[in-house]
């Protein structure tokens, strides 16, 4: 949004990396043992109520409403990783776990439609996680197979349970 906006419509999206940027220098500053977890607690509340006053006008640009929505969407999410210390700030591992079946769904990985590339995907999906999360994926996706109706499968919390 940077690169493409107009320096008027430019102003929100920077102002929300501004305050972000300042999120993963306030992680690094606590790694470092520079600031007490006090110190990471009061930090960090700042910067949610910036956000959260960022947020609060109504914007006049679609890309900027969208942007502005989209976070309002996850403002929950934003600063987790702050209030659990050892928490990614990103889902970069998850992204990287993910993908050599990406690599090998997209090259060909014996798929040969679609609905089997999608279906690949979203086994190999549910196969991760359940592995990251030590759960026996085989109860869970023989009890979804043999269901009359489809459900989502729940192999627990999406947050570690120091949090």
């Amino acid at each position: 949004m940077l690169v493409t906006a107009s320096s008027a419509t430019a102003a929100f999206p920077r102002h929300v990396k501004t305050i972000l940027l300042k999120g993963l220098d306030l992680r690094d500053r606590y790694a470092e043992g520079e600031i007490s977890s006090h110190g990471l607690a009061s930090a960090a509340g700042r910067l949610a109520a910036d956000m959260e006053r960022l947020l609060a006008p109504h914007y006049r640009s679609p890309e900027n409403q969208r942007f502005a929505k989209h976070l309002l969407h996850e403002y929950d999410r934003l600063f987790v990783y702050l209030n659990c210390p050892g928490l990614e700030a990103t889902n970069w591992r998850g992204e990287q776990a993910i993908r050599p079946a990406v690599v090998a769904r997209k090259v060909w990985g014996g798929n040969r439609t679609e609905n089997g590339a999608h279906a690949q995907e979203v086994l190999t999906s549910v196969l991760r996680t359940s592995r990251q999360r030590a759960a026996d994926p085989l109860p869970s996706l023989a009890a979804l197979l043999r269901s009359p109706k489809s459900y989502v499968l729940d192999f627990g919390s999406h947050y570690p349970a120091r949090c």
